[in-house]
């Protein structure tokens, strides 16, 4: 039993000996092999590429010790390099063998199938370029980059297809091909959650607007994320200017139609409750100042619905009126509390001193044409001055008012103390030369055409100078203009004008008038919204062409005679808009003196305003305007025709050019008086058309009188009587210029009175 199982136990032993042997022998091999020298790098399948780049790239080299790890290093920098299709490494005795399969050359870049962005435009958007190692990640880079780029120009179903031609000498030419597919249009935009504001009157405040069949001129309807994101902000403005102080936008989602021409935008919104102004104070930490002395600079009143617009323009008031007082560091903070339950919202205006950091330098970059010191009188700083966040925001705004930048960026850095900041400005400057042709039509001018050439900018040095004519059924004219707006390195405007106009009165007033001259024009700021213009004229005029049967009073003042005036005038502005104004009043005055040789002598006074203002919500828009005026000869001669008072048609809606005043009642002829006044009230009413339309309508009632003559002849009616009219207006802001339809009724008139019930203007400008 014993010697059986000694057998057995020998046995395994023995068959164990055999098995651990070769198993030991093959270890010690592989050890001998992972340790031997590497005697050669040996490079192969390159056509360009210089093996010695290869072996740059290598983490080993002849005579190391054969390291896997370092070799697949060395794969993973070779691939990287983006040079090679493909690389592999093997051993072979002693060497490494690196085998690579190179990327092909690019030959060419070509674009097919693009129309919208021409080849320059898709050119600097790629990364490739002939010449360049092409690799499959680039191409594909460049394919999202194309799409990118039709995208934001609102074509989002564009498709690109890289195609790649071998050439010999492993060359390509790549060609993307493009299918630029139809602008992604804005298919409906959509509110949820509103309940205080239409869809209609959020669709107003926001820039995106739907896409519409006449909006050709327009982006705004062509779907953009960036705009979107604008337009969420837009809305928040909105809502905290009407009282809404916890309004958020909860979401602003645009999702593609099925046939992926279209988005559709809805806007998700928790509006939140309407908020008073309740408590209003100032609370003041500055020395000698208490705030009870600056309350009165408040410009909401409690009880109002609450408006962020009137807190920030609060704290601009309090920064400002401190500013001018020699307070040139200090911080000033709303702090708002909101009482839930009252609905009111607490604004108490904490001024506090400021740090003290004054203006180290002022650094200007980007202004590649105009020169340094446009930009740096426009500033409310300079060196060594107090830095002032407010002078600096005024300072942006008035850079961006120059029209000679699309974009300003003034930021500030830390100088060379603690107590030291650096002023940074950027612009992007934008074309500022002008090519204007126009081409209108109204009812009292008839077919008119313009041809201007205009340079805002001139030579860098902010100087505007401009060569314009119009030609006119009743008006041809030639005019040059120059103008200086820093005059003497002052913030004085000054210029000249030269001018040669014919103007053919023969319908009003059986006449034609030639009229060549010249003025010198200066002016400048009285205050931030009041300016003072001066201006003096000389001027040849003739009347000539006079109609044999026309008015004694008309032939008695034919030929030539020539005017040297002053002209003063002072405007007061505080509209929102001097082109379209909703809000806000105007009040004008001028003076002129002719008599300081030539052959007139007069003194002529003018005076005029207007207030605008939203009327039962901001959809009804009321404006009041009025002017009156007074003309005086310095001597028993009468006053010449052109210097006189007309009203009529777009100064008194309802009459002719002319159509009031003294006449000649024998002759018909129109002679104009030396007082007039006119007054306008009109109210501008919704039509109930889609907003992207933007037609408008409105009634009006106008009224106002011309008289007194001075010629010394019979027959002339002359009456300071009153004219009114009423009526309804419709304007339309077309793609292709204003158009303005009036119908009027005069109901207040003279029988002499020459009346019109339809005019209509229409105007553009290319």
């Amino acid at each position: 039993m014993n010697s059986s199982i000694w057998k057995i136990a020998v046995a395994v032993v023995l068959y164990a000996g055999l098995l651990v042997a070769p198993a030991g022998q093959h270890s010690a091999e592989a050890q001998s092999r992972s340790s031997a020298t590497i005697e050669e790098i040996r490079v192969v399948g390159t056509q360009r590429i210089d093996p010695a780049t290869v072996n740059s790239y290598m983490q080993v080299k002849p005579g190391d010790p054969y390291d896997p790890a370092k070799v697949d290093d060395s794969l993973k920098n070779l691939f990287n390099t983006g040079l090679f299709a493909d690389v592999t490494l093997r051993r072979e005795g002693d060497a490494i063998v690196v085998q690579v399969v190179e990327n092909p050359i690019i030959n060419r870049i070509a674009f097919e199938g693009n129309r919208k962005i021409d080849d320059e435009g898709l050119t600097e958007e790629v990364s490739l370029r002939p010449r360049v190692v092409y690799t499959r990640t680039k191409v594909q880079s460049d394919v999202q980059r194309l799409l990118d780029i039709y995208r934001r120009s609102g074509r989002f179903a564009a498709t690109v297809d890289p195609k790649v031609i071998q050439l010999p000498e492993n060359r390509v030419d790549l060609v993307f091909e493009i299918d630029e597919g139809g602008k992604t249009g804005i298919r409906a935009i959509n509110f949820i959650g509103n309940a205080e504001f239409s869809d209609g009157e959020l669709r107003d405040v926001i820039q995106t607007t739907e896409s519409v069949f006449y909006n050709f001129l327009s982006s705004d309807d062509t779907y953009d994320p960036d705009r979107l994101s604008f337009d969420r902000e837009l809305l928040r403005r909105f809502y905290l200017s009407e009282g809404h102080a916890d309004f958020r936008v909860v979401s602003a989602i645009a999702e593609l139609t099925e046939d992926r021409e279209d988005f559709i935008v809805t806007f998700t919104l928790d509006e939140g409750p309407l908020y008073n102004f309740g408590t209003l104070d100032v609370a003041s930490q500055l020395r000698g100042v208490e705030g009870t002395e600056l309350t009165g600079l408040i410009d909401s009143d409690t009880g109002d619905t609450y408006d962020a617009n009137e807190v920030q323009a609060t704290v601009q008031s309090l920064t400002d009126s401190l500013g001018e007082r020699g307070f040139a560091f200090v911080d000033v903070r709303p702090r708002v509390n909101r009482d839930r339950k009252a609905m009111t919202i607490d604004v108490t205006y904490e001024i506090r001193e400021g740090p003290r950091v004054f203006v180290e330098r002022i650094d200007i970059a980007g202004n590649v044409r105009t020169l340094d010191e446009v930009i740096r009188r426009e500033f409310s700083v300079v060196e060594g001055d107090a830095f002032n966040t407010a002078k600096l925001r005024r300072t942006r705004q008035r850079l961006q008012d120059l029209g000679f930048f699309s974009r300003v960026d003034i930021n500030n850095t830390p100088g060379s103390a603690k107590d030291r900041t650096v002023v940074s400005v950027t612009v992007e400057e934008q074309s500022t030369g002008e090519l204007s042709i126009g081409a209108g039509f109204s009812s009292t001018s008839g077919a008119l055409a313009d041809l201007s050439v205009r340079e805002r900018n001139l030579l860098g040095r902010g100087q505007d100078l401009r060569l314009g004519t119009t030609l006119a059924a009743k008006q041809q004219q030639v005019d040059l203009s120059f103008t200086e707006p820093y005059f003497l390195n002052r913030e004085l405007t000054a210029g000249f004008d030269v001018f040669l106009r014919t103007t053919d009165f023969g319908d009003r007033s059986s006449f034609e008038e030639n009229e060549v001259g010249f003025g010198l024009r200066a002016g400048y700021q009285l205050a931030e919204n009041f300016r003072h213009t001066v201006r003096y004229r000389f001027t040849r005029d003739s009347i000539d062409d006079v109609s044999t049967s026309a008015s004694p009073a008309v032939r008695a003042q034919e030929g030539a005679f020539t005017t040297s005036a002053i002209e003063n005038a002072f405007f007061f502005d505080r509209r929102d808009s001097r082109f379209n104004p909703t809000d806000g009043y105007f009040a004008s005055y001028g003076v002129d003196v002719a008599g300081l040789g030539g052959s007139e002598k007069f003194l002529r006074n003018e005076v005029g305003g207007g207030y605008y203002t939203s009327v039962f919500g901001s959809s009804l828009i009321g404006s009041l305007e009025g002017e009156a005026g007074i003309i005086t000869s310095f001597d028993d001669d009468p006053i010449r025709i052109s210097e006189r008072f007309f009203l009529g048609s777009g100064s008194l809606r309802g009459f002719k050019v002319g159509g009031i005043g003294p006449r000649d009642l024998t002759t018909d002829d129109s002679l104009g008086g030396h007082k007039f006044y006119r007054a306008s009230a009109e109210l501008g009413i919704p039509l109930g058309l889609p907003d992207e339309f933007d037609v408008k309508g409105a009634v009006f009632h106008d009224m106002g009188s011309v008289w007194e003559s001075d010629d010394p002849f019979s027959g002339i009616a002359d009456d300071s009587s009153l004219r009114a009219s009423i009526g309804v207006g419709l304007g339309w802001a077309s793609p292709a210029g204003p158009i303005r339809v009036n119908f009027s009724r005069a109901y207040l008139k003279e029988d002499y009175d020459k009346t019109e019930v339809f005019s209509f203007s229409f105007g553009t400008r290319f």
